[in-house]
């Protein structure tokens, strides 16, 4: 055991962990969770203690060999190593500190070691000192958060892209299945297969788009601005080289904010990111519950598409089987919209010169982002690929409704059209064969009417006067 001390006094810390007495003290105040901070933000925090080091050294403020050992340490935990270390709670009170104090000691003690010293030995790496020069935990954490949160909307970007494309293919394969369209559950005019997974493209191509632009809005980071923002004990050629490190670290095109008190106080960005995540995942949920009802039955509901069968769907009946990747989908979507209310909350609950709720932010915000990374790919491959149709079902239920009355309405006008709907509901019989009981159209007529390509694209029928198509 070693000891270690701060201003609250002495603590025996194991010989073996690279934290000291800063995080010990964390770990005992904030056991909440269970969850440590996400390990993207452990990255992140790591790299603005490199990019760090590096300006420092080529400012002169710090010792080459202190410099080399801090810059090591930091290499060896961004390969892999020592990521055990990072121990605190990822929800934590003091906007961060914890989190930026147990940066600051794993990565002195490494860096000591590298230098032939014991852990513990601050006299040659001193995690304030030295690794924390120049910084505050108000401007590295809210950096770190930023770079984090780029980091993974990238690949979830990549991802809704894949979605979109999985939809828009089975929009080709599926755009001559004509079927019952339903407004309200109930039955409205026809509409192609095709055409809906072309809506839920649409959607999903604009949740691509918000997220792609989302990064934008976090690339201004407040590195220099130390406490609040004002940029306080750190020299004015560390403030603008820093972002310059940072920029080659990350290969991200961060710019140091203009005024620095603005993102170390204010936290709508993270709000506006969170909205558009929660955005994201009301469409996913949107989808996922069209294909369980446009599935349901099979042979009692609607019954329309077939989703892949991947498990066993009851312990108790046998032959069930469930929409549980949809399920799963719903679920994923419905923890999204929660966690951008905790994000909100926190964002709103900021206080003057800074937001102490910033970890909340954080782990609710990378939640979300690991959420979807997770389900668009389960998503994709485990039920939209495979989706396949029952294309006599969709026949045959558009031939049994009353919708196709709706493409009479210019031939013989709104109320005897109902009349035809009517009839349709009260004697089970089919449009077809109440329009040419009752003489109102010639057979040639009825049948251009009804051809699946001009009930499910843009035009209009008018009366024998006017026999022609109009779009």
């Amino acid at each position: 055991m070693r000891t270690e001390h701060d201003m609250l006094g002495e603590m025996l810390i194991d010989d073996s962990a690279y934290y000291g007495i800063h995080t010990v003290r964390a770990m005992q105040n904030f056991s909440i969770t269970g969850v440590p901070i996400h390990a993207a933000l452990v990255e992140a925090l790591v790299i603005v203690k490199k990019a760090a080091a590096i300006t420092n050294r080529s400012i002169g403020a710090l010792d080459g060999r202190i410099a080399d050992a801090i810059i090591a340490a930091c290499d060896e935990i961004l390969s892999g190593a020592l990521t055990e270390q990072f121990v605190v709670d990822c929800m934590q009170g003091g906007a961060g500190t914890s989190a930026n104090m147990n940066a600051n000691e794993v990565i002195a003690n490494r860096a000591i070691e590298l230098l032939g010293g014991n852990k513990g030995d601050y006299a040659l790496v001193h995690p304030l000192d030295h690794v924390n020069l120049h910084q505050s935990t108000n401007d590295v954490f809210p950096t770190a958060v930023r770079i984090a949160a780029i980091r993974l909307i990238k690949p979830v970007t990549e991802k809704f892209a894949a979605l979109q494309t999985a939809l828009q293919e089975k929009e080709e394969e599926f755009c001559t299945v004509v079927k019952v369209g339903r407004t309200q559950l109930q039955d409205a005019v026809p509409v192609t297969l095709g055409q809906e997974f072309g809506a839920w493209a649409q959607a999903v191509a604009r949740d691509r788009w918000r997220l792609y632009k989302a990064e934008e809005r976090l690339r201004q980071v407040n590195i220099g601005g130390t406490a609040v923002g004002t940029g306080i004990n750190a020299p004015r050629d560390y403030i603008f080289t820093i972002i310059e490190r940072l920029r080659e670290l990350t290969g991200i095109g961060l710019a140091r904010a203009e005024f620095m008190m603005d993102p170390t106080q204010n936290c709508d960005v993270f709000s506006e990111v969170s909205g558009l995540l929660k955005t994201s995942a009301v469409n996913l949920a949107k989808i996922a519950s069209d294909l369980r009802l446009l599935s349901s039955g099979p042979r009692a509901g609607i019954g329309e598409i077939v989703l892949p069968a991947v498990q066993a769907g009851s312990s108790i009946m046998p032959g069930k089987v469930n929409p549980v990747i949809c399920e799963a989908v719903n679920q994923a979507a419905f923890q999204i919209m929660a966690d951008d209310l905790a994000v909100t909350l926190a964002a709103q609950a900021g206080q003057l010169e800074l937001n102490a709720f910033l970890p909340l932010i954080a782990k609710n915000l990378f939640d979300m982002l690991d959420l979807l990374d997770h389900v668009l790919p389960l998503f994709i491959d485990r039920c939209i690929k495979e989706i396949q149709v029952h294309t006599e079902n969709c026949s045959q239920k558009v031939s049994a409704s009353y919708i196709l009355a709706t493409a009479l309405t210019g031939y013989i006008g709104y109320d005897r059209a109902s009349e035809v709907a009517a009839l349709c509901q009260k004697t089970g019989r089919t449009v077809r064969e109440i329009v040419l009981e009752q003489q109102l159209l010639d057979e040639k007529t009825l049948d251009e009417i009804l051809k699946p390509e001009r009930l499910t694209s843009p035009g209009r029928a008018y009366g024998k006067e006017k026999r022609q198509w109009r779009i």
